[in-house]
């Protein structure tokens, strides 16, 4: 009996002497202070690329790209600089696969260009990288997208490290102008000789940040941008008469008309009738018009011209549209009050549709994610996309694409102020990135059926 009852003693003991080591491994991992991070070689080469102000409208790419040659170098990978516009550099990073077959290759894409800032607005100066004790990077472009960019040479370094290697060719593109259409970017680089010369099957690009463990969202598709320009034209006169149809009442109707639908279609989704993605979004985003002076406007003088912007986010099919079309034909800017408009960008294909990716196991691409995901334990959420991306590019040369970032846990702050990286969730993602890039690799099957 005594011996029985020391070997239940000792296996109490065992036992909490376990969770007492669990503990304390939990602790090292989850409980770490900044001071970890800031030893880590990873979170060192993120912060000194987000250091690196790229910002619009008037970008100077040469430090970046300066930057990720640097990496790419110590990593391995070749290079190739492709400009189609000056001072408006396309840089491209190779894997050479093993394969002896043609087999398509993946892309791993990101715009190295960020928004504008406030800088006023901001707890900490948004170029300085400052990480807080919570291990949040403060900085433009921590969220969208050089976080993104930096998890795909970070996974890379990882596999040749381990001495792993692609049979398909593997590239990372970094791409300028993403942040204002994309127009010499992608949009030069989609038609070229040099992108059909990649033999690319899928693109990863941008997404979405997931605030929920073991979830990853996915944006197979996403809705047309129109930024659109409406231009009213009247009369001009002393601001003391009433005239009919004057420049100023003319756009104040169609902004009325606008505002009415645009709470229409707000009030579909907080009824819960329609998703965000099934809506119609549309935001004023300028208005101009007066005649300026030193100190302000003359204020006795009305406008003969006022142009309005708005952006618009369309949901991908022709029927949408062809009724969006025909709305501000008709509604919003109509020929009959002295009205004109025009796009300045404009999502759509011939027939008006915007091309989506199949997100489910018929598309091989879609199931080697989901078990990329499935490695560790994560599920995939595929949804439309609500803004736009160099994605919609590549969709409409009828390549597939899907928006990922590995991002969870972390508010979603694109475009705002204090936008932030924690630390650690960045090296998690990095893991994801990994698996993801080791799952489309190593992928020599079929792409016609994979299961």
């Amino acid at each position: 009996m005594e011996s029985l009852r020391f070997q239940k003693l000792s296996c109490s003991r065992v036992r909490k002497l376990s969770l007492l080591l669990l503990l304390c491994f939990c602790s090292e991992i989850w409980c770490r202070g900044p001071e970890d991070l800031e030893q880590n070689p990873a979170i060192q080469r993120f912060r000194t690329y987000l250091r690196i102000p790229t910002v619009q409208p008037d970008v100077d790419y040469e430090e970046a790209v300066e930057f990720l040659l640097g990496q790419a170098k110590q990593i391995g990978l070749s290079t190739r600089r492709i400009e189609f516009v000056s001072k408006k550099p396309i840089l491209l990073m190779t894997w050479k696969g093993s394969s002896e077959e043609k087999l398509q290759s993946v892309m791993l894409n990101s715009h190295m260009d960020v928004v504008p800032v406030e800088k006023d607005k901001w707890k900490y100066p948004p170029f300085e990288a400052h990480m807080d004790e919570n291990g949040d990077i403060f900085a433009r472009g921590s969220q969208d997208m050089k976080v993104v960019g930096m998890m795909y040479l970070e996974a890379i370094r990882i596999l040749k490290g381990k001495g792993w290697a692609p049979v398909r060719d593997v590239h990372v593109v970094w791409v300028p102008d993403e942040e204002i259409g994309g127009d010499d970017g992608w949009g030069k680089f989609y038609t070229s000789r040099e992108f059909d010369e990649l033999n690319v099957g899928i693109v990863l690009d941008e997404g979405d940040d997931s605030l929920f463990n073991n979830s990853y969202f996915v944006n197979y598709g996403e809705k047309a941008t129109w930024w659109l320009v409406i231009q009213a034209i009247g009369v001009t006169g002393h601001g003391s008469i009433y005239f009919d149809n004057s420049a100023s009442e003319n756009m104040f109707k169609s902004i009325a008309s606008i505002n009415a639908f645009r709470d229409s279609q707000k009030a579909l989704v907080r009824s819960g009738e329609k998703s965000p993605e099934e809506v119609v979004v549309v935001n004023s985003v300028f208005l101009k018009s007066g005649s300026p002076t030193p100190d302000g406007f003359t204020m006795n003088v009305q406008p003969s011209v006022v142009e309005a912007g708005f952006d618009l986010r369309i949901p991908p099919s022709k029927e949408m549209a062809d009724f969006m079309n025909k709305r501000i034909a008709e509604e919003w800017a109509p020929k009959g009050r002295n009205m004109s408009f025009y796009f300045t960008f404009k999502t759509e294909t011939k027939e008006g549709a915007v091309p989506t990716t199949t997100p489910d196991d018929s598309n091989p691409w879609w199931y080697l994610l989901r078990m990329a995901a499935s490695k560790l334990n994560a599920t995939l959420i595929p949804r439309l996309q609500t803004g736009g991306t160099d994605s919609s590019f590549v969709r409409i040369r009828g390549v597939d694409a899907f928006g990922i970032s590995a991002i969870q846990n972390v508010p979603p702050l694109y475009h705002d102020h204090n936008e932030f990286m924690n630390g650690y969730e960045f090296l998690r993602g990095i893991n994801m990135t990994v698996e993801i890039v080791d799952q489309y690799g190593s992928f020599s099957g079929s792409l016609h059926r994979v299961m």
